[in-house]
């Protein structure tokens, strides 16, 4: 009786041994053909990414998001063909899944604003950019967060979820852009001379493009002065350069025609309404 136990356990043994062995052996082979498969896959997705110009860290962090994705599969599906409760396992993966998506909450919307900058590019490093009040460079785009350098070289490190979602200017995004200088002379001026001479004196500027031709608009009746408005067209780099150096040249040309360039004036009248005496 005991040899016949010890010969059915032998055999049970050996039946779960091989069974096993088989499972270990086919789950390794997968493991082994699964990671080059993936590994391919990545290459494969870094070539697109590459042929479509995102932006490295995008990359990078897509690259890895798949990587992990898909390893996870891998080993879940392993541990599967191994008889593991994979049921279970999935479930717990989801729950500890919604947690830290509940605790990171904040830190997605920054993420997923990351990944909107990063693939649509409302802007790019070096640009320089307006945020709110505050103009600067853009110094660093991360996916979570973007840095951006003022020119008092102050840095403001941005939350890109409220980036993603706020209006944002972009000074550089053109090659070139329209200056405008507002000016303002007396009502005794003559339009057409002041308009004459400050073309004469812009046009000077060999930074300023003919085409579009630089113009001097009569705009507004100011209550001092006749309010002009000078626009020319620069290239992008040039525009603060021009604007200042040009602001001097028109009000020395205003000088030598005698144009002038009115400050604000009250007439104030004085009413005596004191009981004058008899006499």
């Amino acid at each position: 009786m005991d040899d016949i136990n010890l010969d059915v356990l032998y055999d049970k043994i050996i039946e779960l041994s091989l069974e096993f062995g088989l499972s270990i052996l086919f789950s390794l082979l997968l493991l082994f053909i699964g990671f080059r498969v993936i590994r391919y896959i990545l290459v494969l997705f870094q070539n697109v990414m590459g042929k479509y110009d995102f932006e490295t860290s995008l990359q990078t962090f897509l690259k890895s998001l798949l990587s992990f994705t898909l390893k996870l599969i891998l080993l879940i599906v392993v541990a599967g063909i191994l008889g593991i409760e994979t049921t279970s396992l999935i479930a717990l993966l989801g729950a500890a899944g919604l947690a830290i998506g509940l605790a990171l909450q904040g830190s997605l919307s920054n993420f997923a604003g990351g990944v909107v900058i990063l693939t649509f590019k409302p802007f790019k490093v070096d640009d320089v950019i307006q945020w709110g009040d505050d103009v600067g460079a853009v110094e660093e785009i991360n996916i979570l967060y973007t840095q951006l350098r003022l020119f008092d070289h102050k840095v403001i490190t941005i939350p890109n979820g409220q980036l993603a979602n706020s209006k944002v200017i972009n000074y550089t995004r053109k090659d070139t852009r329209r200056v405008e200088m507002k000016v303002g002379i007396s009502y005794s001026s003559n339009i057409d001379q002041a308009r004459q001479a400050v073309l004469k004196a812009i046009k000077q500027d060999e930074r300023i493009l003919p085409d579009p031709a630089p113009a001097v608009l009569f705009m507004n009746f100011g209550d001092s002065s006749l309010d002009l408005a000078v626009r020319a067209w620069v290239k992008t780099p040039d525009v603060w350069p021009v604007y200042w150096d040009n602001m001097e040249r028109i009000k020395t040309a205003f000088d030598e025609n005698g144009i002038t360039i009115p400050f604000p004036q009250r007439d104030v009248h004085f009413y005596d309404r004191s009981p004058k005496k008899e006499s």
